[in-house]
């Protein structure tokens, strides 16, 4: 009982997303697509006509040809009425597809492009959730089947049913409704049999699937992870990983294939069933003087006819059933809700001055464990704030809620008066420029991902950008200039080179909040004292707010703030927390320690 349940469930979700995908055959305000459509179809059924027309010349033939006293011209001319009506089959085909294929492709592409938008619209919770790969894999696959279920569903299974209806006329006039009957139950059996066997194989087909995802996320997975593979030297460790999962697919392979096996085996044996069946009934009729030798070849040249494409069905069935499975899978990432969404009619954000406060602010990853606990924090225009504190105090998570890549549980976040919560996204991340710990770069040109700050920007605008941050004389050294490719990542720059790159992205964005998260904590001294004296020429005039380990990068902040349990310790000048003597200045005075080791190892060196 349950399992019919979830079979009916199965079904129905199916039917949904056909019902929800059937509309791309008819796309609205595209007159030349419609008409494509028409002309298709209009060159469907003039395929079948000349096909269903083949038969008849070739029984003519022979009838002509097993008679008495026939000129050779008239059988020529039935010959030549045969290949005439085969040819023009073929070419109605053809054209059919070439008409048609700027359809499929419109809708692919319209689908594709809706899904990108929409991953993109998704909440960073979801993608730190996510394969990388495995996501790429169903939009890969939900957008391949598009095309796929288009063509099926209009020039196969419509197609095979006008022709089943016209052969089944045709074994009425002439050979009786025994026939008729005979043919109707061997296709219903054929029909039945092959869904029924291609719904068992459906399981065998998502298991498959799931185990080629997981190997495909495990392989991105690690060749992302490049570097770490090869400092811990686990090579071995992740090919073995990478051997598993390809084993688990392999088995799922088999186990699928096999099943195929059978499925083609039973589909043979109806068919060939119901060929000899029929040729036999035919037979008999000649033999009782009632058919002629024509007609023999009439039932066997339209029951071939009828099998070519009833053949093609199980196959096709298979088809769209992947292609259900499939595109079931890319728009239940379209349906994926997003966790953060503006607002209907959200006005844009309106930066006058760039006041940033955060009121209340409770906040966590998971319900049950909360990382900000009521952040109150009021950082006035054009001035620094530093925020530090020990790991895991929620100092970056305060970046990622005023860039509103969650928002907060409670609390609310303004900037110039405005929450953010009732703004246009856009608008808002238009007015912050941040500069991260872990720079990732477009594997493309140094210019392309200095001019990802501000698209059209024009080249003297990127070479400025380049210059405020101190990395146009490295850039201009290269043989390429700013044609240079960064590798995937940008693995092929420094850590500083990358860092510059990201201080040039900002500034030619322009923004009038600048964040700047740990973003020399990776660098060494000195390309870090380098990179602090850019970073604090380009945060002048802005309101800035900089999340720090490293309590000497912060010295000259207006204000710092420091978070203990997720909530606002202290706050003050760098002096004031010094003579207050709390958490700050134990802070301070313990890294003071470790510089001093590490500059004696240094020297010892």
């Amino acid at each position: 009982m349950a399992e019919t349940a979830v079979q009916g469930a199965k079904a129905n979700a199916g039917f949904k997303t056909l019902v929800r995908f059937l509309p791309m055959l008819w796309p609205k305000g595209e007159f030349e697509l419609k008409a494509r459509v028409v002309a298709a179809v209009v060159l469907v059924l003039a395929g079948k006509a000349a096909t269903l027309v083949m038969p008849f010349a070739y029984k003519a033939v022979i009838d002509r040809m097993s008679g008495p006293g026939v000129a050779f011209g008239v059988v020529a001319m039935l010959v030549a009425a045969y290949a005439v009506a085969r040819f023009a089959g073929v070419l109605a085909d053809n054209l059919r597809n070439a008409l048609f294929e700027k359809v499929g492709q419109n809708a692919a592409r319209r689908l594709a492009g809706e899904v990108f938008r929409h991953i993109h619209d998704l909440s960073l919770r979801f993608h730190l959730e996510r394969r990388t790969g495995s996501l790429t894999k169903i939009v890969e696959r939900g957008t391949k089947s598009i095309d796929m279920m288009l063509y099926f569903i209009l020039f196969n299974i419509a197609p095979t049913a006008i022709e089943l209806i016209a052969i089944c006329v045709i074994f009425f006039v002439k050979f009786g409704a025994g026939l008729v009957a005979a043919t109707l139950a061997m296709v219903a059996i054929y029909i039945t049999f092959t869904r029924k066997v291609t719904d068992w194989r459906a399981q065998i087909q998502r298991d498959m699937n799931d185990v080629d995802n997981k190997a495909i996320g495990r392989a991105v997975d690690s060749l992302l992870n490049y570097e770490t593979v090869k400092y811990f030297g686990a090579e071995e460790r992740e090919a073995k990983r990478y051997d598993e999962a390809i084993g688990a697919f392999a088995k799922a392979a088999v186990r699928n294939e096999t099943s195929l096996a059978w499925l083609n085996i039973g589909q043979s044996l109806i068919t060939n069933l119901m060929m000899a069946g029929a040729m036999i009934f035919t037979v008999w009729g000649w033999s009782r003087g009632k058919f002629t030798p024509g007609d023999v070849v009439l039932v066997n040249s339209l029951l071939m006819q009828l099998f070519r494409p009833l053949d093609m069905l199980g196959w096709v069935y298979r088809s769209i059933r992947q292609g259900l499975i499939d595109m079931e899978a890319m728009f239940g990432l379209l349906d994926t809700p997003a966790e953060v969404v503006d607002k209907p009619h959200a006005p844009a954000l309106s930066v006058t001055r760039g006041n940033v406060r955060f009121e209340g602010v409770h906040f966590g990853y998971d319900p049950e464990r909360e990382i900000l606990k009521g952040v109150d924090l009021d950082i006035p225009a054009g001035t620094s704030l530093a925020v530090v504190g020990p790991s895991g105090a929620g100092k970056s998570t305060l970046a990622r809620l005023l860039y509103r890549f969650y928002d907060p549980t409670e609390g609310r976040i303004l900037i110039d008066g405005q929450p953010i919560a009732e703004v246009d996204q856009r608008s808002l991340r238009a007015a912050i420029g941040i500069v991260p710990q872990d720079t990732v770069l477009f594997n493309d040109t140094i210019g392309y991902n200095i001019a990802y700050g501000r698209s059209e920007a024009a080249t003297a605008d990127v070479e400025g950008a380049a210059k405020g941050a101190a990395i146009d004389d490295f850039v201009k050294a290269l043989p390429q200039g700013y044609e240079s490719m960064v590798g995937e990542r940008g693995l092929k720059l420094s850590g500083g080179e990358k860092q510059r790159v990201a201080i040039a992205r900002t500034l030619l964005k322009n923004p009038p909040i600048l964040i700047l998260d740990e973003a020399t904590s990776a660098l060494d001294s000195r390309t870090e004292q380098a990179i602090q004296e850019t970073l604090e020429r380009i945060a002048r005039n802005r309101t800035t707010i900089i999340i720090a380990h490293r309590l000497s990068t912060v010295v000259g902040a207006d204000r710092i703030a420091v978070l203990e349990n997720g909530k606002v310790a202290e706050l003050g000048t760098h002096e004031e927390l010094l003579q207050k003597g709390g958490l700050y200045a134990d802070l301070w005075y313990r890294q003071a320690a470790e510089r001093v080791l590490e500059e004696a190892a240094e020297a010892a060196e």
